[in-house]
Protein backbone atom coordinates (compact mmCIF):
# COMPACT_ATOMS: atom_id res chain seq x y z
CA UNK A 1 0.00 0.00 0.00
CA UNK A 2 1.10 3.39 -0.80
CA UNK A 3 0.81 7.10 0.88
CA UNK A 4 -1.58 8.14 -2.01
CA UNK A 5 -3.64 5.22 -1.23
CA UNK A 6 -4.82 6.37 1.89
CA UNK A 7 -5.80 9.97 -0.05
CA UNK A 8 -7.99 8.30 -1.91
CA UNK A 9 -9.77 6.30 0.79
CA UNK A 10 -13.04 8.90 0.92
CA UNK A 11 -14.30 7.58 4.77
CA UNK A 12 -10.70 8.70 5.99
CA UNK A 13 -11.19 12.17 4.74
CA UNK A 14 -7.74 12.75 4.69
CA UNK A 15 -5.83 15.96 3.17
CA UNK A 16 -2.89 16.35 2.00
CA UNK A 17 -0.88 19.02 3.46
CA UNK A 18 2.84 18.92 2.00
CA UNK A 19 4.17 15.71 -0.28
CA UNK A 20 5.87 15.54 -3.90
CA UNK A 21 4.39 12.74 -5.79
CA UNK A 22 7.08 10.78 -5.56
CA UNK A 23 6.69 10.30 -1.67
CA UNK A 24 3.43 9.75 -2.04
CA UNK A 25 4.80 6.60 -4.34
CA UNK A 26 6.25 5.35 -1.41
CA UNK A 27 5.24 1.66 -0.05
CA UNK A 28 3.81 1.36 3.75
CA UNK A 29 5.28 -1.40 5.20
CA UNK A 30 3.32 -0.51 8.82
CA UNK A 31 1.71 1.52 11.24
CA UNK A 32 2.91 3.79 14.30
CA UNK A 33 1.14 6.01 16.79
CA UNK A 34 3.05 8.21 18.96
CA UNK A 35 2.89 11.64 20.68
CA UNK A 36 6.56 11.29 22.22
CA UNK A 37 8.38 14.30 21.18
CA UNK A 38 11.43 12.17 20.20
CA UNK A 39 9.53 8.90 18.48
CA UNK A 40 12.90 7.30 16.81
CA UNK A 41 13.92 4.23 18.57
CA UNK A 42 9.84 3.10 18.14
CA UNK A 43 9.82 3.51 14.75
CA UNK A 44 10.59 0.84 11.43
CA UNK A 45 11.72 2.29 8.23
CA UNK A 46 8.92 2.72 5.71
CA UNK A 47 6.28 3.16 8.69
CA UNK A 48 3.68 5.76 8.52
CA UNK A 49 3.62 7.92 11.91
CA UNK A 50 0.02 8.91 13.21
CA UNK A 51 -0.32 11.65 16.08
CA UNK A 52 -2.17 13.20 18.30
CA UNK A 53 0.18 16.24 18.48
CA UNK A 54 -0.23 16.49 22.45
CA UNK A 55 3.59 16.96 22.06
CA UNK A 56 3.38 20.21 20.22
CA UNK A 57 2.30 23.80 21.89
CA UNK A 58 2.43 26.98 20.34
CA UNK A 59 4.86 28.31 23.09
CA UNK A 60 7.16 25.29 22.36
CA UNK A 61 9.40 26.78 19.86
CA UNK A 62 10.33 25.46 16.25
CA UNK A 63 13.47 23.34 17.60
CA UNK A 64 10.80 21.12 19.48
CA UNK A 65 9.22 20.42 16.29
CA UNK A 66 12.45 20.25 14.31
CA UNK A 67 13.39 17.90 16.55
CA UNK A 68 10.15 15.57 16.34
CA UNK A 69 10.21 15.90 12.56
CA UNK A 70 13.78 15.01 11.66
CA UNK A 71 13.38 12.16 14.03
CA UNK A 72 11.05 10.74 11.56
CA UNK A 73 13.64 11.24 8.84
CA UNK A 74 16.06 9.79 10.43
CA UNK A 75 14.48 6.23 11.44
CA UNK A 76 12.97 6.07 7.58
CA UNK A 77 9.15 7.19 7.86
CA UNK A 78 7.70 7.67 4.52
CA UNK A 79 4.46 9.95 6.06
CA UNK A 80 3.44 11.80 9.35
CA UNK A 81 -0.40 11.93 10.15
CA UNK A 82 -0.93 14.61 12.02
CA UNK A 83 -4.71 14.85 13.89
CA UNK A 84 -6.46 18.25 14.10
CA UNK A 85 -8.60 17.19 16.79
CA UNK A 86 -6.32 18.78 19.75
CA UNK A 87 -5.13 21.93 18.25
CA UNK A 88 -8.14 22.47 15.56
CA UNK A 89 -5.74 22.35 12.71
CA UNK A 90 -2.49 21.00 12.00
CA UNK A 91 0.59 23.84 12.71
CA UNK A 92 1.39 25.93 10.01
CA UNK A 93 5.41 25.49 11.58
CA UNK A 94 4.49 22.15 11.08
CA UNK A 95 4.02 22.11 7.77
CA UNK A 96 7.43 24.05 7.62
CA UNK A 97 9.20 21.33 9.41
CA UNK A 98 8.11 18.47 7.12
CA UNK A 99 8.48 20.41 4.11
CA UNK A 100 12.23 21.14 5.35
CA UNK A 101 13.04 17.68 5.86
CA UNK A 102 10.95 16.26 3.43
CA UNK A 103 8.35 14.00 5.15
CA UNK A 104 4.70 13.71 3.32
CA UNK A 105 2.67 15.44 6.00
CA UNK A 106 -1.27 14.65 5.98
CA UNK A 107 -4.16 15.97 8.13
CA UNK A 108 -6.59 13.72 9.90
CA UNK A 109 -9.82 15.35 10.58
CA UNK A 110 -11.46 14.80 14.52
CA UNK A 111 -14.04 12.44 13.08
CA UNK A 112 -11.93 10.24 11.92
CA UNK A 113 -9.82 7.57 13.98
CA UNK A 114 -6.16 6.39 13.98
CA UNK A 115 -7.66 3.07 14.25
CA UNK A 116 -9.79 3.35 11.35
CA UNK A 117 -6.48 4.55 9.42
CA UNK A 118 -4.33 1.56 10.75
CA UNK A 119 -7.10 -1.32 10.20
CA UNK A 120 -7.18 0.23 5.83
CA UNK A 121 -3.20 -0.32 6.08
CA UNK A 122 -3.32 -3.47 7.27
CA UNK A 123 -6.73 -4.74 5.22
CA UNK A 124 -4.93 -3.65 1.90
CA UNK A 125 -1.57 -5.17 3.04
CA UNK A 126 -3.53 -8.58 3.62
CA UNK A 127 -5.19 -8.46 0.30
CA UNK A 128 -2.42 -7.69 -1.66
CA UNK A 129 -0.82 -10.87 0.41
CA UNK A 130 -4.02 -13.16 -0.42
CA UNK A 131 -2.97 -12.01 -4.26
CA UNK A 132 0.52 -13.41 -4.10
CA UNK A 133 1.76 -16.96 -4.38
CA UNK A 134 1.98 -18.38 -0.39
CA UNK A 135 1.72 -20.86 2.33
CA UNK A 136 -0.35 -19.25 4.09
CA UNK A 137 -3.92 -20.00 4.74
CA UNK A 138 -6.50 -18.87 2.52
CA UNK A 139 -10.25 -19.81 1.53
CA UNK A 140 -10.09 -23.17 -0.19
CA UNK A 141 -10.54 -23.05 -3.90
CA UNK A 142 -13.71 -25.09 -3.91
CA UNK A 143 -15.17 -22.69 -1.50
CA UNK A 144 -14.11 -19.32 -3.18
CA UNK A 145 -15.88 -20.51 -6.34
CA UNK A 146 -19.04 -21.28 -4.40
CA UNK A 147 -19.13 -17.66 -2.60
CA UNK A 148 -18.82 -15.95 -5.70
CA UNK A 149 -21.69 -17.89 -7.68
CA UNK A 150 -23.88 -17.32 -4.56
CA UNK A 151 -22.91 -13.48 -4.65
CA UNK A 152 -23.92 -13.19 -8.42
CA UNK A 153 -27.12 -15.18 -7.58
CA UNK A 154 -27.79 -12.54 -5.01
CA UNK A 155 -27.97 -14.43 -1.84
CA UNK A 156 -28.13 -12.56 1.17
CA UNK A 157 -25.41 -11.47 4.03
CA UNK A 158 -26.30 -14.39 6.20
CA UNK A 159 -26.47 -17.04 3.60
CA UNK A 160 -22.52 -15.74 2.15
CA UNK A 161 -21.21 -15.75 5.90
CA UNK A 162 -22.24 -18.89 7.06
CA UNK A 163 -21.42 -20.58 3.89
CA UNK A 164 -17.95 -19.08 4.23
CA UNK A 165 -16.84 -20.28 7.59
CA UNK A 166 -18.86 -23.44 6.85
CA UNK A 167 -15.07 -25.13 6.14
CA UNK A 168 -14.07 -23.74 9.45
CA UNK A 169 -16.58 -25.34 11.54
CA UNK A 170 -18.81 -22.17 11.43
CA UNK A 171 -17.81 -20.45 14.56
CA UNK A 172 -19.77 -17.49 16.26
CA UNK A 173 -19.17 -14.64 13.62
CA UNK A 174 -21.65 -11.07 13.07
CA UNK A 175 -21.33 -8.85 10.44
CA UNK A 176 -22.01 -5.35 12.82
CA UNK A 177 -22.53 -1.62 12.10
CA UNK A 178 -20.99 1.30 13.43
CA UNK A 179 -23.92 1.66 16.14
CA UNK A 180 -24.49 -2.53 16.63
CA UNK A 181 -26.80 -3.13 14.56
CA UNK A 182 -26.42 -7.19 13.28
CA UNK A 183 -26.59 -7.54 9.68
CA UNK A 184 -25.95 -10.95 9.55
CA UNK A 185 -24.66 -13.72 12.20
CA UNK A 186 -23.73 -17.21 11.31
CA UNK A 187 -25.93 -19.81 12.77
CA UNK A 188 -23.77 -20.52 16.00
CA UNK A 189 -23.56 -16.73 16.92
CA UNK A 190 -26.13 -16.23 19.62
CA UNK A 191 -28.03 -12.59 19.61
CA UNK A 192 -26.00 -9.73 19.95
CA UNK A 193 -27.86 -6.93 21.51
CA UNK A 194 -26.64 -3.28 19.58
CA UNK A 195 -25.86 -1.82 22.86
CA UNK A 196 -23.09 -4.44 23.65
CA UNK A 197 -22.16 -4.91 19.88
CA UNK A 198 -21.20 -1.67 19.76
CA UNK A 199 -18.97 -1.78 22.68
CA UNK A 200 -17.02 -4.51 21.35
CA UNK A 201 -16.35 -2.37 18.03
CA UNK A 202 -14.92 0.45 20.30
CA UNK A 203 -12.90 -1.92 22.98
CA UNK A 204 -11.76 -3.69 20.01
CA UNK A 205 -12.64 -6.86 21.51
CA UNK A 206 -12.28 -10.32 19.39
CA UNK A 207 -11.23 -10.17 16.18
CA UNK A 208 -12.83 -7.45 13.84
CA UNK A 209 -12.23 -6.31 10.19
CA UNK A 210 -14.41 -3.30 8.35
CA UNK A 211 -15.29 -3.83 5.39
CA UNK A 212 -14.19 -1.14 2.39
CA UNK A 213 -16.95 0.25 0.75
CA UNK A 214 -18.63 3.52 0.41
CA UNK A 215 -20.30 3.98 3.90
CA UNK A 216 -20.41 6.75 6.70
CA UNK A 217 -19.12 6.66 9.89
CA UNK A 218 -22.65 5.33 11.57
CA UNK A 219 -23.88 2.27 8.71
CA UNK A 220 -20.01 0.79 8.16
CA UNK A 221 -20.25 -2.78 8.46
CA UNK A 222 -17.44 -4.16 10.24
CA UNK A 223 -16.78 -8.07 10.38
CA UNK A 224 -16.62 -9.45 14.56
CA UNK A 225 -15.34 -12.75 15.75
CA UNK A 226 -16.15 -12.69 19.53
CA UNK A 227 -12.69 -15.17 20.23
CA UNK A 228 -9.47 -14.38 18.58
CA UNK A 229 -7.90 -16.92 16.42
CA UNK A 230 -10.69 -18.66 14.68
CA UNK A 231 -9.66 -17.87 11.31
CA UNK A 232 -6.90 -17.22 9.34
CA UNK A 233 -6.21 -13.17 8.80
CA UNK A 234 -6.12 -13.94 5.24
CA UNK A 235 -8.82 -15.56 4.65
CA UNK A 236 -10.74 -12.99 7.25
CA UNK A 237 -9.66 -10.60 4.43
CA UNK A 238 -10.89 -12.73 1.34
CA UNK A 239 -14.53 -12.84 3.51
CA UNK A 240 -13.92 -9.14 4.20
CA UNK A 241 -13.47 -8.72 0.43
CA UNK A 242 -16.81 -10.59 -0.90
CA UNK A 243 -18.85 -8.71 1.95
CA UNK A 244 -17.53 -5.42 0.38
CA UNK A 245 -18.76 -6.77 -3.17
CA UNK A 246 -21.78 -7.31 -1.54
CA UNK A 247 -22.27 -4.50 0.21
CA UNK A 248 -21.95 -2.01 -2.79
CA UNK A 249 -24.19 -4.19 -5.19
CA UNK A 250 -26.89 -3.72 -2.81
CA UNK A 251 -25.92 0.19 -2.30
CA UNK A 252 -26.26 0.62 -6.28
CA UNK A 253 -29.93 -1.33 -6.20
CA UNK A 254 -30.58 1.47 -3.57
CA UNK A 255 -29.86 4.07 -5.61
CA UNK A 256 -33.43 4.10 -6.82
CA UNK A 257 -35.15 4.17 -3.88
CA UNK A 258 -33.26 7.23 -2.27
CA UNK A 259 -34.51 8.63 -5.38
CA UNK A 260 -38.40 7.83 -4.80
CA UNK A 261 -37.95 8.89 -0.81
CA UNK A 262 -36.73 12.46 -2.00
CA UNK A 263 -39.51 12.49 -4.60
CA UNK A 264 -41.90 11.76 -1.50
CA UNK A 265 -40.24 13.95 0.43
CA UNK A 266 -40.42 16.50 -2.37
CA UNK A 267 -44.23 16.51 -2.01
CA UNK A 268 -44.55 16.42 1.68
CA UNK A 269 -42.86 19.49 2.00
CA UNK A 270 -45.04 21.08 -0.83
CA UNK A 271 -47.54 23.96 0.34
CA UNK A 272 -50.44 22.09 -1.80
CA UNK A 273 -49.70 18.21 -2.29
CA UNK A 274 -51.33 16.51 -5.33
CA UNK A 275 -52.71 13.32 -3.25
CA UNK A 276 -53.09 11.06 -6.12
CA UNK A 277 -48.96 12.05 -6.58
CA UNK A 278 -48.13 11.75 -3.06
CA UNK A 279 -49.99 7.82 -3.01
CA UNK A 280 -48.05 6.88 -5.88
CA UNK A 281 -45.06 8.23 -4.24
CA UNK A 282 -45.90 6.18 -1.18
CA UNK A 283 -46.31 3.19 -3.48
CA UNK A 284 -42.60 3.99 -5.41
CA UNK A 285 -41.19 3.36 -1.70
CA UNK A 286 -42.66 0.35 -0.46
CA UNK A 287 -45.54 2.17 2.11
CA UNK A 288 -49.09 1.57 2.50
CA UNK A 289 -51.41 4.40 0.57
CA UNK A 290 -52.96 4.61 4.09
CA UNK A 291 -51.83 5.28 7.77
CA UNK A 292 -50.31 5.11 9.99
CA UNK A 293 -47.86 7.21 9.08
CA UNK A 294 -44.91 9.34 11.07
CA UNK A 295 -42.98 12.18 9.87
CA UNK A 296 -39.45 12.37 11.56
CA UNK A 297 -36.83 14.80 11.24
CA UNK A 298 -33.60 15.26 11.63
CA UNK A 299 -30.18 17.52 11.42
CA UNK A 300 -26.81 18.41 12.97
CA UNK A 301 -27.05 20.92 15.60
CA UNK A 302 -25.75 23.55 13.16
CA UNK A 303 -24.64 23.05 9.22
CA UNK A 304 -20.96 23.62 10.52
CA UNK A 305 -20.97 20.35 11.82
CA UNK A 306 -21.34 18.71 9.02
CA UNK A 307 -24.47 16.56 7.25
CA UNK A 308 -24.46 13.03 7.38
CA UNK A 309 -28.33 13.45 9.25
CA UNK A 310 -29.30 11.14 6.20
CA UNK A 311 -26.98 8.37 7.03
CA UNK A 312 -27.92 8.78 10.45
CA UNK A 313 -31.62 8.47 10.59
CA UNK A 314 -31.69 5.37 8.21
CA UNK A 315 -29.12 3.47 10.27
CA UNK A 316 -31.66 4.36 13.60
CA UNK A 317 -34.42 3.44 11.56
CA UNK A 318 -32.93 0.00 10.24
CA UNK A 319 -33.18 -0.43 14.15
CA UNK A 320 -36.19 -0.63 14.04
CA UNK A 321 -37.37 -4.36 11.82
CA UNK A 322 -40.96 -3.52 12.89
CA UNK A 323 -40.79 -0.37 10.10
CA UNK A 324 -40.96 0.68 6.79
CA UNK A 325 -39.68 4.17 6.13
CA UNK A 326 -38.25 6.39 3.22
CA UNK A 327 -35.77 8.97 3.65
CA UNK A 328 -34.34 11.98 1.74
CA UNK A 329 -31.89 14.99 2.45
CA UNK A 330 -32.97 18.40 1.84
CA UNK A 331 -31.30 21.56 1.39
CA UNK A 332 -29.87 22.53 4.74
CA UNK A 333 -28.87 19.27 5.60
CA UNK A 334 -31.93 18.13 7.16
CA UNK A 335 -33.07 14.50 6.76
CA UNK A 336 -36.98 13.65 6.30
CA UNK A 337 -38.22 10.36 6.73
CA UNK A 338 -42.08 8.74 6.39
CA UNK A 339 -42.60 5.98 8.61
CA UNK A 340 -45.07 3.10 8.44
CA UNK A 341 -45.92 -0.18 10.19
CA UNK A 342 -45.04 -3.14 8.44
CA UNK A 343 -48.21 -4.91 9.30
CA UNK A 344 -50.59 -4.00 12.00
CA UNK A 345 -49.42 -5.62 14.73
CA UNK A 346 -46.05 -4.14 13.97
CA UNK A 347 -47.28 -0.40 14.82
CA UNK A 348 -44.84 0.93 17.82
CA UNK A 349 -43.82 4.21 19.43
CA UNK A 350 -41.30 5.39 16.83
CA UNK A 351 -40.22 8.16 19.31
CA UNK A 352 -39.37 5.64 22.13
CA UNK A 353 -37.34 3.20 19.49
CA UNK A 354 -35.56 6.03 18.03
CA UNK A 355 -35.02 7.33 21.99
CA UNK A 356 -32.70 4.06 22.47
CA UNK A 357 -30.72 3.23 19.53
CA UNK A 358 -29.73 7.47 19.01
CA UNK A 359 -26.69 7.78 21.41
CA UNK A 360 -25.28 4.65 19.49
CA UNK A 361 -25.62 6.86 15.94
CA UNK A 362 -24.03 9.85 18.10
CA UNK A 363 -20.96 7.91 19.62
CA UNK A 364 -20.02 7.28 15.87
CA UNK A 365 -19.59 10.78 15.17
CA UNK A 366 -19.19 12.59 18.58
CA UNK A 367 -18.34 15.76 16.97
CA UNK A 368 -21.54 16.49 15.26
CA UNK A 369 -24.46 16.50 17.95
CA UNK A 370 -27.69 15.17 16.20
CA UNK A 371 -31.45 15.72 17.31
CA UNK A 372 -34.20 14.47 16.08
CA UNK A 373 -38.25 15.81 15.85
CA UNK A 374 -40.80 12.92 15.37
CA UNK A 375 -44.38 14.02 14.70
CA UNK A 376 -48.11 12.36 16.08
CA UNK A 377 -49.06 9.59 13.75
CA UNK A 378 -51.16 10.70 10.92
CA UNK A 379 -54.19 8.38 8.94
CA UNK A 380 -53.81 9.97 5.49
CA UNK A 381 -51.54 10.73 3.08
CA UNK A 382 -52.65 14.56 3.07
CA UNK A 383 -52.04 14.88 6.50
CA UNK A 384 -48.47 14.33 5.84
CA UNK A 385 -47.70 17.90 5.56
CA UNK A 386 -49.11 18.41 9.05
CA UNK A 387 -47.01 15.98 10.61
CA UNK A 388 -43.51 17.23 8.88
CA UNK A 389 -44.87 20.54 10.26
CA UNK A 390 -45.31 18.97 14.01
CA UNK A 391 -41.89 17.36 13.25
CA UNK A 392 -40.17 20.10 12.48
CA UNK A 393 -41.40 21.94 15.49
CA UNK A 394 -40.40 19.16 17.94
CA UNK A 395 -36.46 19.02 16.19
CA UNK A 396 -36.52 23.09 16.59
CA UNK A 397 -37.92 22.77 20.38
CA UNK A 398 -35.10 19.77 20.87
CA UNK A 399 -32.05 21.85 19.17
CA UNK A 400 -32.70 25.19 21.13
CA UNK A 401 -33.60 23.70 24.63
CA UNK A 402 -30.23 21.77 24.23
CA UNK A 403 -28.11 22.47 21.57
CA UNK A 404 -25.42 20.41 23.06
CA UNK A 405 -27.02 16.86 24.06
CA UNK A 406 -28.34 14.92 21.28
CA UNK A 407 -31.88 13.60 21.70
CA UNK A 408 -35.03 12.73 19.93
CA UNK A 409 -38.25 15.21 20.87
CA UNK A 410 -41.78 14.34 20.00
CA UNK A 411 -44.47 16.90 19.39
CA UNK A 412 -46.20 15.27 22.45
CA UNK A 413 -43.19 16.89 24.60
CA UNK A 414 -44.50 20.22 24.08
CA UNK A 415 -45.94 20.28 27.23
CA UNK A 416 -44.68 23.75 28.45
CA UNK A 417 -44.74 27.63 27.25
CA UNK A 418 -41.30 27.41 27.12
CA UNK A 419 -40.86 24.15 24.85
CA UNK A 420 -43.69 25.38 23.05
CA UNK A 421 -41.49 29.06 22.50
CA UNK A 422 -38.67 27.05 21.78
CA UNK A 423 -39.93 25.64 18.38
CA UNK A 424 -40.80 28.67 17.44
CA UNK A 425 -37.64 29.93 14.46
CA UNK A 426 -35.49 32.01 15.77
CA UNK A 427 -36.15 35.00 14.07
CA UNK A 428 -39.56 35.43 14.92
CA UNK A 429 -38.65 34.94 18.53
CA UNK A 430 -36.06 38.07 18.00
CA UNK A 431 -39.06 39.83 16.83
CA UNK A 432 -41.59 39.05 19.68
CA UNK A 433 -38.46 39.76 22.23
CA UNK A 434 -38.04 43.38 20.98
CA UNK A 435 -41.49 43.91 20.57
CA UNK A 436 -42.63 42.99 24.02
CA UNK A 437 -39.88 43.88 26.36
CA UNK A 438 -38.63 46.72 24.05
CA UNK A 439 -36.37 49.15 26.38
CA UNK A 440 -35.35 46.21 28.37
CA UNK A 441 -33.34 45.01 25.78
CA UNK A 442 -31.60 48.51 25.19
CA UNK A 443 -27.94 47.67 27.02
CA UNK A 444 -27.04 51.24 26.82
CA UNK A 445 -28.38 52.02 30.33
CA UNK A 446 -27.31 49.21 33.10
CA UNK A 447 -30.72 49.76 34.78
CA UNK A 448 -32.41 48.29 32.17
CA UNK A 449 -30.46 45.01 32.88
CA UNK A 450 -31.39 45.55 36.34
CA UNK A 451 -35.26 45.89 35.51
CA UNK A 452 -34.94 42.64 32.99
CA UNK A 453 -33.16 40.29 36.21
CA UNK A 454 -36.37 41.64 38.42
CA UNK A 455 -38.89 40.69 35.89
CA UNK A 456 -37.22 37.35 35.32
CA UNK A 457 -37.05 36.56 39.22
CA UNK A 458 -40.91 38.68 39.87
CA UNK A 459 -42.08 35.84 37.42
CA UNK A 460 -39.75 32.75 38.39
CA UNK A 461 -41.66 33.31 41.97
CA UNK A 462 -45.26 33.48 40.85
CA UNK A 463 -45.43 37.22 41.60
CA UNK A 464 -44.71 37.05 45.24
CA UNK A 465 -43.66 40.52 46.37
CA UNK A 466 -41.93 39.17 49.31
CA UNK A 467 -40.10 36.12 47.83
CA UNK A 468 -38.96 37.66 45.09
CA UNK A 469 -37.37 40.50 47.26
CA UNK A 470 -36.48 37.96 49.35
CA UNK A 471 -34.54 36.05 46.09
CA UNK A 472 -32.51 39.78 45.44
CA UNK A 473 -31.94 41.12 49.11
CA UNK A 474 -34.21 43.54 48.17
CA UNK A 475 -37.01 45.72 49.85
CA UNK A 476 -40.15 45.09 48.76
CA UNK A 477 -41.02 48.51 48.68
CA UNK A 478 -37.94 48.47 46.16
CA UNK A 479 -39.77 45.57 43.90
CA UNK A 480 -42.86 47.63 43.88
CA UNK A 481 -41.04 50.32 42.12
CA UNK A 482 -39.03 48.25 39.69
CA UNK A 483 -42.27 46.22 38.13
CA UNK A 484 -44.07 49.46 38.15
CA UNK A 485 -41.07 50.76 35.99
CA UNK A 486 -41.36 47.65 33.71
CA UNK A 487 -44.82 48.01 33.26
CA UNK A 488 -44.00 52.00 32.20
CA UNK A 489 -41.63 50.70 29.61
CA UNK A 490 -43.44 47.84 28.64
CA UNK A 491 -47.14 49.01 28.35
CA UNK A 492 -48.26 45.55 30.21
CA UNK A 493 -50.08 45.38 33.31
CA UNK A 494 -48.44 42.45 35.41
CA UNK A 495 -51.49 42.14 37.31
CA UNK A 496 -53.25 41.07 34.09
CA UNK A 497 -52.33 37.09 33.30
CA UNK A 498 -51.93 37.74 29.73
CA UNK A 499 -49.87 39.87 30.24
CA UNK A 500 -47.67 38.28 32.34
CA UNK A 501 -47.97 35.33 29.90
CA UNK A 502 -46.84 37.88 27.45
CA UNK A 503 -43.57 38.96 29.20
CA UNK A 504 -42.75 35.30 30.39
CA UNK A 505 -43.18 34.43 26.65
CA UNK A 506 -41.16 37.53 25.73
CA UNK A 507 -37.88 36.59 27.93
CA UNK A 508 -38.10 32.44 27.03
CA UNK A 509 -37.18 33.88 23.78
CA UNK A 510 -34.02 35.52 24.48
Amino acid sequence: MHVEHLLRLDRLDLALLWGEKTMLGQEISGVTATDLEDPARFLQPGEIVLSGLVWWSPDGGRDKTDRFVSALRAAGAVALLAGEETHGEVPGELVDACRRHRIALLAVPAHTSFRAITEAVYLRQWGELSRRPTDHYALPENVRGELGRELERGASAADLLDRAFAHLGTPPCYLLTSSGRTVARTAAAPELPARQAAERLREARGTTLRIEADDSAFDAWHLHLPDEGQAPPRVLQEIAELLGRHRRRGDRRGAAGREAGGRLTGLVGAAYPDVNALQNALSSCGLAEKGPYTVVVASPTSPEDGSGSRDALTEALNHLSSLSFAVAERPGGEAVAVVAPRTKEGECDVRAGLGEVWPLLQACRPDAVLHAGVSRPVAAPEELGTALVQARHALAAARTTAPHIARVAAVDDLSSLETLVAGVPHDVRAVYRETVLGPLLHADRASNATLLATLEVFLAHNCSWARTAEALHLHVNTVHYRIQRIESLTGRDISRLDHKLDLRAALLCR
